[in-house]
């Protein structure tokens, strides 16, 4: 594998904002981009991001299926990947599960879960020769969710986090703009 940095930290911490300053150092960046563009708040965030970022980058838009990567040009020339944001694509999957989590068993949720983390897995081979920075939302520091789709969501992010965390080489916290080295 590749060099994989994980950048972690709450909403508009600035965790993009430092990956992508890390980003900047490399030639060839194919941006991973796990949005989908479902209302104008959204629309208008992916436009922001845009922006900030060097047009010479590829984008690349994807939050599952990540075998079919390996075949993009993108993908191809790119030296550095960056993924940007591993809990929107942890959203996009259990969104587009369908499950009812409100009448779901336990089961239902573990196989999901099992489901996201190949997802995951499948992410993380894409830096078999090529490196690759992560960014994360920090969800353990906040409210614990009213209702049953939050608290799933909060605990396979939760653990999604821990599995990039301990396969990355390097782990960053950011808070305030301001990056902190963890690993």
């Amino acid at each position: 594998m590749g060099k994989i940095i994980m950048v972690t930290g709450g909403a508009r911490s600035g965790k993009s904002t430092f990956a992508e300053k890390i980003a900047r150092q490399f030639e060839n960046v194919a941006y991973v981009a796990t949005s989908i563009p479902f209302d104008d708040g959204m629309e208008h965030r992916i436009k922001k991001h845009r922006e900030q970022r060097p047009s010479s980058w590829e984008t690349i838009e994807q939050y599952k299926d990540f075998e079919n990567v390996f075949n993009m040009d993108s993908y191809k020339k790119s030296e550095l990947l960056l993924v940007d944001c591993l809990t929107v694509m942890i959203t996009n999957l259990m969104f587009y599960s369908e499950m009812d989590f409100d009448e779901c068993t336990p089961e239902d949720v573990d196989k999901l879960e099992k489901d996201i983390k190949k997802e995951v897995e499948d992410l993380l081979r894409l830096s078999d020769n090529k490196q690759m920075i992560i960014v994360t939302n920090e969800l353990g520091m906040g409210l614990v969710p009213a209702y049953k789709m939050g608290n799933y969501f909060r605990d396979i992010a939760g653990r999604m986090n821990q599995y990039v965390a301990s396969m990355a080489d390097e782990v960053y916290l950011v808070v305030s703009g301001i990056e902190m080295k963890l690993k």
